[in-house]
């Protein structure tokens, strides 16, 4: 199935997220590593993990049709991006229109308890892109995640270590998770995870089989995300942007992610290696509003401003 977006609007996109010159469509690049990693360092320090929309707005609902992304994100230039679902699904039009090889498969993910990952996995609430470079191999690449999600794609490789966040450690792991009842080679899935240092134990933090997901099955999880009453999506307000820089001794123009700022209900912090630290606390509307841009470089409208009014997420002070 072909890319919804225009090659206009894959311009559009490049030139939002600042991707270099080089890999531009006019310029044909070739559809290596190096391009598939920009793409993932640029994109994600671009665009943010946010799930505003369940909070600020009438209907609390999310729309997961790329071209409705698409225009939140890059035609509205307010600084806003998307939760999971949004952002990867529009990630994957991105890179389907730019030449890549990709499909999406569904995401169980663990819950945190104290900040780590624990307990059984839950159903189907995330998605990531998986891609076939022109050389055979094959990346996992997750621009929706927020905290502790890879900064860079992700080989499919069993136990292959890459750097994230320094000091942090990721990897993906191909085996079984407890609750499966048949545990055989045919029901092994991908296990993503990460670890704070050499000398901790890693977090498994969420699995995938290599099956595609279709758009049918998006609704659905979309739906449980961004309306069930259980889901944290919605009395949670979530903001995980990444932050990046030059990379060190790497060639013009290559970046790479060093820390990222996020937003939990009225609590912006920010990590840039090693430590979270709080950089402001909200309690009401207008002190988030004023937090909302300076660290994000978001603007609300007044609608949405208007729309968490009485649920359960505002700041009354």
């Amino acid at each position: 199935m072909a890319s919804s977006l225009s090659p206009e609007q894959l311009s559009a996109y490049v030139h939002h997220i600042g991707l270099p010159a080089k890999y531009h469509p006019a310029n044909k690049p070739i559809h290596d590593l190096a391009f598939l990693t920009q793409l993932h360092v640029h994109t994600i320090s671009t665009i943010p993990y946010d799930n505003l929309t369940l909070h600020y707005s009438s209907s609390k609902k999310i729309s997961i049709y790329p071209q409705d992304a698409f225009k939140k994100i890059i035609t509205d230039n307010r600084g806003r991006g998307g939760y999971c679902m949004e952002n990867s699904i529009l990630f994957n039009h991105v890179l389907r229109g730019l030449g890549f090889t990709a499909y999406m498969a569904g995401v169980r993910i663990r819950l945190r308890e104290n900040g780590i990952p624990a307990g059984a996995y839950i159903g189907w609430v995330h998605l990531v892109n998986i891609v076939t470079l022109p050389s055979g191999d094959k990346y996992m690449l997750d621009v929706g995640f927020g905290g502790d999600a890879p900064t860079t794609p992700i080989p499919l490789v069993h136990g292959h270590t890459t750097t994230n966040i320094s000091p942090q450690e990721n990897r993906l792991v191909y085996g079984h998770i407890p609750q499966q009842v048949v545990q055989t080679e045919e029901t092994k899935l991908w296990i993503y995870q990460y670890r704070n240092g050499e000398e901790v134990e890693w977090n498994s933090f969420y699995a995938f089989p290599l099956l595609e997901f279709l758009e049918a099955d998006f609704k659905i999880m979309n739906w449980y995300a961004g309306s069930h009453p259980e889901s944290f999506q919605t009395f949670t307000m979530l903001i995980i942007k990444f932050l990046r820089r030059q990379k060190e001794g790497g060639e013009e123009g290559e970046m790479e992610v060093y820390g990222k700022r996020m937003l939990v209900n009225g609590v912006v912090k920010e990590n840039t290696g090693g430590k979270t630290r709080v950089v402001q606390e909200c309690s009401t509307e207008a002190e988030r509003y004023e937090a909302l841009e300076k660290w994000f470089g978001m603007r609300l409208s007044e609608e949405e401003k208007t729309g968490i009014v009485g649920h359960a997420t505002e700041l009354r002070g």
